[in-house]
């Protein structure tokens, strides 16, 4: 056995804005050395005539090698769950201590109410330390949870291919690194997957299951019901840079960046505009900072790289600034803010008081913005309809209108005022203006006072296309869309990966269809047409999904 490999517990935050507890356990760099985007290889029945899609059975043995806190966390719920445990770890007397802490774990469950104080015996009961490998011969799966390094993983599991039996499940917990280059070298690579937990693992339901290019199609669905069985929300996710989750997220932290980066709005602003009026619990600058922008930027990079330097996921400057003059947030006590005791937290631009207007015209149909009319109505604004491209005419004549990726200095003839999107505008309690310098103050006031009219607070900033929350939404679901279509997951799984994971308002694509597939394209066809880089140009996915949008609205 490899008493020279070092398994010392995979301590680093995986891919999560763990909304469980405030999103504070986060991302841990998501690259896939392959780079290669496998076909779906998730699809087998829920269950085989053989049984070999069985899941593992609660008498069996789950073993847990790695005791840092993910795996201490995998081993919770396998044991909560019924199953024996053992915990192997290669630095002598961890495994005993992480027996000791799950067992105060347990106690603190018992304490709280959230576990009988029989239970937690059994479970103690249930519960081993593993001096050795060879201790784990009997288990029916064993979940890998340490240092994130190829080759160490690799003689992992090649030593316990010796030990255990063929019809032992073997899985890994990477965040990183290829479950197809993982399984590589072993004897027999189908009965190997991922199964990716997000920390902490016992309080987050999402388990991505992560088929390998040979993982046989029965394991993946034994490793899924088996997960399912304990409680967890398992989604089905090919092998690809980053699985579901740290893939799609990118531009949550990519285009707050670039908004920045064009002078368009300071970081306080942009976190209150995807937090009050995007819906999402925390905003990107904030969570950066409590990710570490180290580790954050590393993310970045390493699927950047994984994905041939793709532009969709070219890594910020700005960010990279704040890396090297060693500004890493939280722990450091500064990134994008300061932590030192006293200083205080930069507050937003919020515009002061302004008259809203008496009457306003709305102009068609304002489609996702169009629930803000009987807003409007209700806060005691008239409001007239005309025929029209759907946007809002203030007394004044300047045009309102939702954010769809061009800008106001495009109109030197007309005043236009954008609107940042909502997901749900009665419940937003902000609204982002973008005005340009053709903006009078006037017409400026007249649309401020129109949202606080009803009781919302407003941001203005610069002229920047498709805004903030609107961009982001666009390009979130366009990575959705090519996910899908490229076989990594189903729609259902990358939305409901995206709700779970990392607490998103609404899956990608769930939004994309309240937005509209054709406004969406529309949006990332304008961005590109003022950012010809390739970064905003749609996939084919979402250009096939407005179409076919099109299509059912003229029938």
């Amino acid at each position: 056995m490899s008493a020279d490999v070092t398994v010392r517990g995979s301590d680093d935050v995986t891919a999560n804005e763990a909304a469980a507890v405030e999103q504070e356990r986060v991302e841990a760099v998501e690259t896939d050395r392959a780079g290669a985007v496998e076909p779906d290889r998730t699809e087998a029945a829920e269950t085989d005539p053989a049984g070999a899609a069985e899941p593992v059975g609660r008498d069996r043995v789950v073993a847990v090698v790695g005791t840092g806190t993910m795996g201490q966390g995998i081993a919770q719920v396998a044991l909560v769950a019924g199953h024996p445990v053992r915990l192997y770890d290669s630095a002598p007397g961890r495994a005993e201590e992480a027996v000791a802490a799950l067992a105060a774990r347990l106690d603190r469950l018992v304490e709280k109410g959230r576990l009988d104080a029989g239970a937690r015996e059994a479970a103690v009961g249930r519960l081993h330390a593993a001096g050795e490998l060879a201790e784990l011969a009997d288990a029916a799966l064993v979940v890998e949870a340490i240092v994130e390094d190829l080759a160490v993983k690799r003689r992992l599991f090649a030593d316990l291919e010796e030990v255990v039996g063929d019809d032992a499940v073997l899985a890994t917990n990477t965040s990183s690194l290829s479950v197809t280059a993982i399984a590589g070298g072993l004897r027999l690579p189908g009965r190997f997957v991922g199964l990716h937990f997000f920390n902490p693992a016992p309080l987050l339901p999402l388990v991505e299951v992560v088929s390998g290019f040979a993982t046989d199609p029965d394991v993946a669905t034994r490793a899924y019901g088996t997960v399912k069985g304990w409680g967890k929300t398992p989604v089905r996710c090919a092998d690809t840079p980053g699985f579901i989750v740290n893939r799609i997220a990118r531009p949550f932290y990519a285009e707050a960046l670039r908004v920045y980066e064009e002078g368009g709005a300071d970081p306080a602003t942009i976190d209150a505009a995807l937090r009050e009026s995007g819906g999402f619990r925390m905003g990107p600058f904030e969570l950066t900072d409590l990710i570490g922008q180290d580790v954050n930027e590393a993310v970045t990079r390493s699927v950047w790289d994984s994905f041939h330097q793709d532009p969709k996921f070219t890594p910020s400057l700005a960010q990279r600034r704040l890396v090297e003059s060693g500004r890493l947030g939280r722990k450091t006590g500064h990134g994008w803010f300061s932590y030192a005791e006293g200083a205080e937290r930069p507050e937003p631009h919020t515009a002061p008081p302004a008259k809203a207007p008496e009457k306003i015209t709305v102009r068609g149909d304002l489609e996702p913005a169009e629930p803000l009319v009987g807003l409007f109505e209700e806060a005691g604004i008239k409001v007239r309809r005309k025929g029209g491209n759907g946007y809002i005419q203030l007394p004044g004549g300047a045009r309102l209108s939702l954010a769809d990726g061009e800008t106001s200095f495009e109109y030197p003839d007309e005043e236009i005022i954008y609107f940042d999107l909502a997901p749900d505008y009665a419940r937003a309690s902000r609204i982002v203006l973008s005005t340009g310098e053709h903006t009078s103050p006037e017409s400026l006031a007249e649309a401020v006072g129109l949202f606080q009219a009803l009781g919302k607070r407003v941001s203005v900033i610069g002229d920047v296309p498709g805004m903030i929350v609107a961009r982001t939404v666009a390009m979130l679901a366009d990575l959705a869309a090519d996910a899908v279509d490229r076989g990594v997951a189903t729609a259902e799984d990358v939305d409901t990966a995206m709700r779970l994971g990392v607490n998103y308002p609404l899956g990608p694509l769930e939004w994309a269809g309240k937005v509209g597939h054709a406004r969406v394209r529309g949006l990332l066809f304008s961005l590109h047409e003022r950012y010809p880089t390739g970064r905003y140009a749609p996939c084919l996915g979402t250009v096939r999904r407005g179409y076919a949008e099109e299509g059912r609205e003229s029938r």
